[in-house]
């Protein structure tokens, strides 16, 4: 799952890319509202995070300009504004989640994880198709009741292709969700997965 993360403290990106990458997302990374458009409206984004402090355009604007251009993806606020007004004004932009710094990172992953499975039409975070079952949370496959030990890149498409059912998805469109924008994509990995 691909992640756009909006925040232009640069320590606080750079801790947070780390978080998400090592939960198993594909992060692009963005220090601008501007920036952050652009990634959002260009790029197969299943989930946003965005600050409100931005330079070059607020969070808030971010957001509003991000739900006008249709683009429906969730939205977790990350701020360090605590006043209800804050959190009012934010869902009312469009977010879907709003979260206050300082946090723990299980807090963050935990919000992330469950805003993708709501997004995806499930509210728990197992799946199972017949004897295959998947929980999204703990990132564990079992298939007919025993573990299966998958790479990153193959739990990647899984995940992807559990939380997407009945939907036909190219090769491409799968590539653009389970990679960062910078990475090397090798389109040889998905066909041998697949």
């Amino acid at each position: 799952m691909r992640i756009l993360l909006v925040e232009d403290d640069v320590r606080l990106q750079d801790s947070l890319a780390d978080t998400l990458r090592e939960a198993g997302f594909a992060v692009d990374v963005s220090g601008d509202g501007i920036e952050g458009l652009y990634y959002g409206e260009e790029f197969p984004i299943d989930l946003a995070i965005i600050d409100l402090g931005l330079p070059g355009m607020s969070g808030l604007d971010l957001i509003r300009k991000l739900r006008k251009s249709e683009r429906h993806f969730p939205i977790l606020i990350l701020t360090a504004r605590t006043e209800w007004q804050d959190k009012v004004e934010g869902l009312e932009a469009g977010a879907d989640d709003y979260l206050t710094k300082p946090f723990h990172p299980e807090e963050l992953k935990a919000r992330v994880a469950a805003l993708i499975r709501r997004a995806a039409g499930h509210s728990h975070p197992e799946v199972s198709f017949g004897p295959l079952h998947v929980d999204l949370s703990s990132q564990r496959v079992m298939l007919d009741g025993s573990e299966v030990d998958l790479t990153t890149y193959e739990y990647k498409v899984l995940e992807y292709l559990v939380l997407h059912p009945g939907e036909v998805v190219t090769k491409t469109h799968l590539s653009e969700h389970i990679y960062e924008e910078d990475a090397d994509r090798d389109s040889n990995v998905i066909e041998v997965f697949m």
